[in-house]
């Protein structure tokens, strides 16, 4: 199981970044940098390929809405370049809150775009002159279309690798059966272990019937915050005010799915009232009526034995990567908890 962290940078950019190299050293695997409506994520991807020498990158994530199919595939070959092959591409749809609210672009067709994109991107790096006719995407443009004068082209530079790894982040039902289908990895949040069979299982087992045996393995990206000892439980309520914000805030009554997902693992009445109490601008109330159960349960926070229960319960479950993030005071703290977690891991 491979050990990766999201990269928080509330205390600086460089400052963090500067970290990274202990991290790297304390066996740390992978890096995800978010994008969302903050700093684009690639100039800082960039920029941790430059400080950093073995950790792997990747975009966690990067919307498929803001960014032509092409650039995203330029991107993506231009930031396994400069890492020498280090880079994961993690897309997803986002939600319409971002997309229409802060790109301005309709919130239309995400299964057929998604689709289409990882098929454009694969295209590219393999350095095939670009044709494509698809329902939301075309190169060329078609005569009647713009000026009649594009061409088929290829990417000039040669691609470092033409299977860059590509992550979905997904969570719906047919979101999570394409993934499996024709993604590297998979990685879905709010992850509980005991109910993820019961509620991707069907999913999962859909998408891989259809797979191409040349993908190998899906990589299943777990996450969960993470603390050690005996006195770290107080830790778990850190999570409540972020589960409210997305079970609750995440979008409107009926178009939320991290409200359908709660719903999904059996809170229904808990998912109802914590909409209602976020979009009425009640946040405290909101946070305080998240399940007790799914803070646990999709956390490594509490005595070394319970982690290690923990740890197992998600290897089993199908995880194999594991994103996690560390709860400690200080900087050294932080990464005696990955040398500690990667020890676990190692063990199972």
């Amino acid at each position: 199981m491979r050990i990766g962290m999201a990269l928080s940078y509330s205390g600086g950019f460089k400052e963090t970044v500067e970290e990274l190299s202990d991290y790297e050293k304390a066996g740390l695997d992978i890096v995800y940098v978010a994008e969302a409506y903050s700093f684009d994520a690639v100039s800082q991807m960039g920029y941790i390929a430059a400080k950093t020498e073995r950790l792997e990158i990747a975009s966690g994530i990067l919307n498929i809405y803001s960014r032509t199919p092409t650039a995203m595939a330029q991107t993506a070959a231009g930031l396994d370049y400069v890492s020498d092959g280090r880079f994961t591409l993690g897309i997803g749809a986002s939600g319409p809150q971002v997309i229409e609210g802060f790109h301005g672009v309709p919130y239309t067709a995400p299964l057929g775009r998604t689709r289409e994109i990882i098929e454009i991107c694969r295209k590219v790096w393999r350095r095939e002159r670009l044709e494509h006719r698809g329902k939301h995407y075309t190169m060329p443009l078609p005569e009647g279309q713009g000026t009649g004068l594009g061409k088929p082209l290829k990417i000039i530079n040669h691609p470092v690798r033409a299977d860059i790894p590509i992550l979905v982040a997904a969570i719906g039902p047919k979101n999570v059966e394409l993934t499996a289908e024709i993604a590297n990895g998979w990685e879905p949040i709010f992850y509980l272990p005991e109910k993820a069979a019961d509620v991707w299982g069907p999913s999962l087992a859909a998408g891989k019937a259809k797979r191409d045996a040349s993908l190998g393995e899906l990589d299943v990206v777990g996450q969960a915050p993470l603390a050690i000892g005996d006195d770290v439980q107080g830790f778990l309520e850190f999570g409540r005010p972020m589960a409210a914000l997305y079970i609750g805030g995440m979008g409107a009554k009926g178009k939320n799915f991290y409200n359908d997902l709660c719903r999904r693992y059996g809170w229904e009445k808990e998912a109802d009232e914590i909409q209602d109490l976020y979009l009425a601008g009640k946040k405290d109330e909101a946070a305080a009526k998240v399940p007790y159960e799914l803070l646990e349960k999709m956390s490594l926070i509490g005595s070394e034995g319970h982690v290690r229960e923990r740890l197992a319960a998600m290897k089993e479950s199908g995880v194999t990567t594991l994103n996690v993030t560390p709860i400690a005071g200080d900087h050294k703290s932080r990464l005696g908890l990955i040398e500690k977690v990667k020890e676990m891991a190692a063990d199972l």
